[in-house]
């Protein structure tokens, strides 16, 4: 029997230097496997997100797998697929039209800072039925200071960087939060907010840098400090920069990426 040989890269996202940001596998295909092949390959990459792309015409369609199941929006694996084709396969363009099953029309455009992605924005709400593990989940001695949810997210506002940066969770309780993630923030000393972002039930416990949590964290900060242009870092052992800006209904989200593997998969 035939085999397949797909291209496949490894990009490291919200960095310009390797082994930093967010890794990301970016998967080429000529047309689309079957989703359990697919599954199967996302779990073969062990990263906490594989992007797949189909080209269709003058656009590309494009699926993001973790290595337990399929999301419905990955910020890293896209600017990751982004940067493979406006940065390395064809430089002469100016933006890239993806086409997704759960978000509709994904533009991701060339921009001063890095490349652009234009991403819904899903502002917050305070978080009515606040599970009561949340806080010892988090590792925290109180409740935070503030909880919100959105988009399946519990979004926990700290008093401070420090406290985002030292908390240290317990995954096995905050997996139990399924289908809820969650998302700790505080504001930023250098920047205007910090982040980290744990999803263990989703096969990733924490994520190194999460574009995605940004349309949730951008609108409450945007609101709370009354500007839409925001400078976001997210803390995790890699660590990562973003640019984010609100602009009415969607978030910008920008950030750069570099390649740090390319071959064949061979399936």
């Amino acid at each position: 029997m035939d085999r397949l040989h797909i291209p496949l890269f490894h990009v490291d996202a919200f960095t310009e230097q390797p082994f930093r940001g967010n890794p990301a596998a970016v998967c080429l295909l000529e047309s689309w496997l079957d989703e359990d092949l697919l599954r199967r390959v996302a779990t073969e990459n062990n990263l906490s997100a594989t992007a797949f792309v189909v080209t269709t015409g003058n656009s590309y369609e494009l699926r993001w797998f973790t290595p337990l199941c399929e999301i419905k929006l990955c910020g890293h694996a896209t600017l990751a697929a982004a940067h493979l084709l406006l940065q390395v396969r064809q430089d002469q363009l100016d933006s890239v039209t993806f086409k997704t099953g759960f978000r509709g029309i994904l533009t991701v455009s060339k921009a001063e800072d890095g490349l652009a992605m234009d991403f819904p924005a899903m502002p917050s709400t305070d978080c009515k039925l606040m599970p009561a593990t949340l806080a010892s989940a988090l590792g925290l001695k109180s409740q935070p200071a503030e909880v919100l949810e959105a988009n399946d997210v519990y979004v926990a506002v700290l008093d401070s960087p420090e406290a985002v940066k030292d908390l240290r969770p317990n995954f096995a309780m905050l997996q139990e939060l399924h289908p809820f993630v969650v998302a700790v923030t505080a504001l930023g000393g250098d920047v205007d907010f910090v982040s980290r972002y744990f999803a263990p039930s989703y096969g990733v416990p924490e994520d190194p840098v999460t574009g995605s949590a940004h349309c949730v964290l951008t609108p409450y900060w945007a609101a709370r400090l009354n500007k839409t242009r925001l400078h976001a870092r997210q803390f995790s052992e890699r660590g990562g920069e973003l640019w984010c800006e609100l602009a009415g209904d969607r978030v910008l989200v920008t950030g750069k990426a570099v390649v740090t593997m390319e071959g064949v998969l061979t399936i």
